[in-house]
């Protein structure tokens, strides 16, 4: 009976160690499989990557390309300033908005016609006008990849036509979309269906329609880019918004891109909802301090339990924490930092001039160019804070 008993104990603790790998993997997110030669998954507001294949080979990627042309024209170039097309601009072989030669229009509407119709002529144009030449431009974009850490990724033109050492990956066009994403100019532009503007030959305007199909094919989509050469075949940037949540997925070479983007998209919502870890204006126990910014992050099953914070203090004698910063909060997850957010006095008046955002800390999956946004963050507010103090200010002078 005691042996019958025994082994009945030993088939128990057997049948647990058989299932253990089932219950562990039950935790991970479940395999997904698309078409693509490379793929990546990003989460716009944190840029952790959530899912990748073949995410750092080097690949042609056509005009997805006008993605980092429509970021540095916008944030290097006036909106309302008239482009001119050059000999250079026009014809421009490739889809085309079929500009004519000395035509003139705003930036701001070759950006649309550029990003909806992926017009060639209009995106050498725009890079003519903002970078002084194409060369000048193209230098323009290589130096922003570098700032954003795009480590695998260089640009021989504005437009995407197949040429040698013009190249970029799956991971790293999810970054630099993350980041782009992050402007309210170029977040109106992906997500527009329909654009018309002023022809200046014809009585009839332009009118360009977006070739994302995937902007009235998935419930929240709001971009981002298709491109298509016959080296690099069918590549594509979508992103959508669910629940306050952004995603963004890119496929390079992929003969079925819709619906993989579709499967990606409800993969990364499904297995990687948006939480808050900290919240502006959260108290901080046993400190009369509040949290300056709200932080949020994607979290698979079972890794929210994993997440540590800690609090680092300010030097009492530096001139932050004479304005009231007291230091910040460090977020890891599984002992790697994923970000941080300042922490203030409490109702201190300087806090609720902070605009939130995440601040991804090096280690993080997606590292953006921290040291840029640390300092362009406390180099503003030294300068508000500065302006307040200097004499005549009161006046307004």
């Amino acid at each position: 009976m005691r042996t019958a008993f025994y082994l009945l104990k030993i088939a128990v603790i057997f049948a647990l160690f058989a299932s253990l790998p089932a219950m562990l993997a039950s935790a991970e997110p479940p395999r997904l499989h698309t078409s693509a030669k490379a793929a990546a998954l990003i989460d716009v507001e944190s840029g952790r990557i959530l899912y990748h294949v073949n995410g750092d080979i080097r690949m042609r990627i056509a005009s997805l390309t006008k993605i980092m042309t429509a970021i540095v024209a916008i944030e290097h170039g006036t909106l309302s300033d008239k482009v001119k097309v050059s000999k250079r601009a026009f014809g421009k072989e490739g889809s085309s908005l079929y500009l004519k030669l000395g035509e003139e229009m705003s930036l701001q509407d070759m950006l649309y016609g550029m990003m909806l119709q992926s017009g060639n002529d209009a995106a050498t144009a725009v890079a003519e006008h903002v970078g002084g030449s194409e060369e000048g431009f193209v230098l323009m974009m290589n130096r922003k990849a570098e700032l954003l850490g795009l480590e695998q990724t260089h640009f021989k033109n504005p437009h995407g036509l197949d040429e040698d050492d013009h190249y970029s990956t799956a991971n790293d066009l999810a970054k630099l979309t993350a980041y782009a994403l992050k402007n309210p100019v170029f977040r109106s532009i992906v997500k527009t269906e329909v654009k018309t503007a002023p022809n200046p030959n014809d009585s009839w305007d332009y009118k360009w329609r977006n070739k994302n199909k995937m902007l009235h094919m998935y419930e929240g989509a709001d971009g981002v880019k298709t491109g298509y050469t016959k080296k690099a075949l069918r590549c594509l940037v979508s992103s959508a918004t669910r629940g306050g949540q952004q995603l963004a997925a890119v496929t390079l070479n992929d003969g079925d891109d819709w619906n993989d983007h579709r499967k990606m998209l409800d993969y990364g919502f499904e297995h990687f909802p948006l939480k808050d870890v900290v919240r502006k204006g959260q108290d901080i126990e046993n400190y009369s301090y509040q949290v300056g910014q709200t932080f949020a992050y994607p979290f698979a099953e079972g890794e929210e339990e994993r997440i540590r914070t800690q609090l680092v203090l300010a030097p009492s004698k530096s001139l932050d924490y004479r304005l009231g910063y007291r230091g910040k909060i460090v977020i890891a997850l599984g002992g790697n930092e994923i970000g941080s957010v300042p922490v203030y006095e409490k109702d201190s008046p300087v806090m609720k001039q902070q605009r939130a955002y995440t601040v991804a800390a090096k280690g993080a999956p997606n590292p953006y160019p921290k040291p840029a946004a640390i300092t362009n963050w406390r180099e503003a507010f030294l300068a508000a804070v500065r302006s307040l103090l200097t004499p005549g200010n009161a006046n307004g002078r």
